[in-house]
């Protein structure tokens, strides 16, 4: 079998990237010949098209991603298998993802979302996100590694650290988790809230927005926005250094942190919602907070991103759930159970890393993608 994957190759270190070169390093570790290229370098990809003649072509990206993932490889006659996120509704490529004899989704709420849009689902198989066992594991507190990240962040020794990490704040949750922790005054060990961002146009908004709310809670001193790139060698240590992960994200496709921090050995609080409902388990490996608000849209302006031209307006007859609010009571709930109890995080985190490691290693999930295409196009 030989497989050509695209993605944001040579990997930054993002989501997507980071998930295509963990299928790219599993296939190759498992024995499988592969090799991988930028999803949008149309001569690279074409050069392994004439000479390496893959079998198929799995790419990696969101449905706006189409004519990178699909349509460039079928012009030269390629077997296109599209790995999919989701972002809240499909609104193009509806016919073209269709035809497909395959389509690999990263969660079922994935899946779900694509068919609720009027895409066939009998032709779509739910494929997780690897993790790096390996490289995200449980470390002592005292690592000096640990330590150094700690310091740098600014969070004392006797301190719990609560940690947020994403794009901004605000669409993992952090609101709601600022909101949450307003109301435990008096009622946990002190603590210090680490929101991770990273530097995009809307991250100066974003972060003043956040800290406004900080603010007003009286929690101006116990949060940080720190915003900076950081290589997938520090985010290892970043999750080590916390006592809880908390994300229940506004919209989550797979949740790569979450899973990270599980391997890690620490307890994560997400959302009843989304992808968390397959890569979380409420009550041994996390808490997961119960929805308490639904956002619908009937109308959105696309653009190119999303194969349209520029300021295309789309309607849906039937409203769509663009993103979710997680209950601030449950969260609250939450973090006070898991900050008052160092046992109840040990063990959550040690359920964590072996959900980790059984269901998410990135060399199991090449093997599941062997099986799949194995089955689904009669690959050998």
């Amino acid at each position: 079998m030989k497989i050509l994957v695209l993605y944001d190759y040579p990997p930054p270190p993002g989501g997507l990237a980071t998930q295509g070169d963990l299928l790219y390093r599993g296939l190759l570790e498992i024995g499988v010949e592969a090799r991988a290229a930028h999803i949008q370098s149309d001569l690279e990809k074409e050069w392994y098209y004439r000479w390496f003649k893959p079998d198929a072509v799995v790419g990696v990206g969101f449905w706006g991603d189409v004519p990178h993932l699909v349509l460039h490889p079928q012009r030269f006659g390629m077997r296109a298998v599209p790995w999919l996120l989701a972002d809240g509704y499909v609104a193009n490529y509806r016919d073209v993802l269709e035809t497909l004899p395959l389509v690999l989704v990263t969660a079922n709420w994935v899946r779900e979302t694509y068919v609720r849009d009027g895409v066939r689902g009998d032709h779509m198989a739910v494929l997780p996100v690897g993790c790096d066992t390996d490289a995200f594991v449980p470390r002592r507190a005292m690592d000096p590694k640990v330590l150094a990240v700690r310091e740098a962040l600014g969070v004392e020794p006797d301190r719990l650290m609560i940690l947020t990490v994403g794009g901004d704040a605000a669409s993992k949750g952090g609101r709601e988790v600022m909101q949450a922790l307003a109301s435990l005054r008096g009622e946990v060990p002190d603590w210090r809230y680490v929101c991770k961002v990273w530097p995009q146009p809307r991250t100066d908004v974003e972060n003043r927005l956040d800290i406004e709310l900080a603010q007003t809670l009286g929690l101006a001193d116990r949060v940080s926005f720190p915003t900076h790139k950081v290589s997938r060698n520090l985010m290892p240590y970043l999750l080590a250094a916390c006592d809880i992960y908390a994300a229940p994200s506004r919209l989550e496709g797979f949740g790569m942190p979450q899973v990270e921090a599980g391997a890690c050995g620490k307890p994560v609080i997400g959302i009843k919602a989304m992808a968390m409902l397959d890569t979380l388990v409420h009550g041994e490996t996390a808490f997961l907070a119960g929805v308490a608000e639904e956002i619908h849209i009937t109308d959105t302006v696309l653009g190119p991103e999303s194969g349209f031209e520029p300021g295309h307006h789309v309607h849906f007859d039937t409203p769509r759930v663009s993103d979710y609010r997680a209950s601030v009571p449950d969260i609250a709930s939450f973090l006070r159970l898991l900050m008052n109890d160092a046992d109840l995080r040990r063990r959550m985190g040690d359920a964590g890393r072996r959900r980790a490691v059984e269901q998410f290693d990135y060399r199991s999930v090449a093997r599941r993608f062997v099986e799949i295409v194995s089955q689904r196009l009669g690959l050998a």
